[in-house]
């Protein structure tokens, strides 16, 4: 795995598109499950840990000094922290 991390090159953007596309699949997972399962209907705070899963990604980068894509990783999971405010609020 850190093969593949370092063989990824040091840019914002690629930082971005980490950070929107990896929590896809568990948001997408939790959606489902709140969903079919009525006992997580009113567990919102489930989509804060598909968040969460940035906070991760961007400690990683930062240790294996990948600067630039921790950025974007936190760049991007503040729009989609402003993302779950619009989805509590309306």
């Amino acid at each position: 795995m850190k093969e593949k991390i370092n063989a990824i090159k040091d840019t914002v953007w690629n930082g971005i598109a980490i950070g929107f596309f990896i929590p896809l699949l568990p948001l997408i997972l939790v959606k489902f499950l709140m969903l079919k399962v009525a006992a997580f209907k009113e567990l919102d705070l489930l989509l804060i840990g598909c968040i969460a899963i940035n906070a991760i990604l961007m400690n990683y980068c930062f240790k294996q000094n990948k600067d630039n894509i921790a950025r974007g990783i936190i760049s991007i999971t503040f729009l989609w922290a402003f993302t779950f405010f619009f989805y509590k609020v309306y």
